[in-house]
């Protein structure tokens, strides 16, 4: 059975640079920290809400190893689908380099899939 499995990214940080968000902006206000300021956010929310980001991190990494080698359909945007081997990303996991793509125009040896344009993958366990 294939598993659809989204792409999750983390925000940019304040700096531009580093992973993470600022939690005055709306996104952080979203996520439970309305009207705080970074230095008044209860110490054990930020230690709840950085675990479980840890954990669907490592989940999502996981799923990458296990997805090694294996034929992997990928949902892009536009309602198009691809089909290729999946071989590996790189460390920021901005690309998928996959072999044997198969789209509808024909069938690519070695390719690069960039990140932002896949709206899911689905592979078999």
């Amino acid at each position: 059975m294939k598993v659809p499995v989204t792409v999750t990214r983390l925000p940019r940080g304040p700096d531009g640079n580093s992973r993470g968000f600022d939690l005055n902006t709306p996104r952080g206000q979203a996520l439970g920290f309305p009207g705080l300021s970074a230095s008044r956010v209860d110490t054990e929310d930020l230690k709840r809400s950085q675990k479980v980001r840890a954990v669907l991190r490592e989940h999502y990494l996981r799923s990458l190893l296990a997805m090694a080698g294996k034929m992997v359909c990928f949902t892009m945007y536009e309602k198009g689908t691809v089909e290729a081997r999946f071989g590996t990303s790189d460390i920021d996991i901005l690309n998928f380099q996959v072999y044997d793509l198969q789209t509808p125009l024909g069938v690519q040896k070695e390719a690069l899939i960039r990140c932002s344009d896949v709206i899911s993958y689905a592979f078999e366990l």
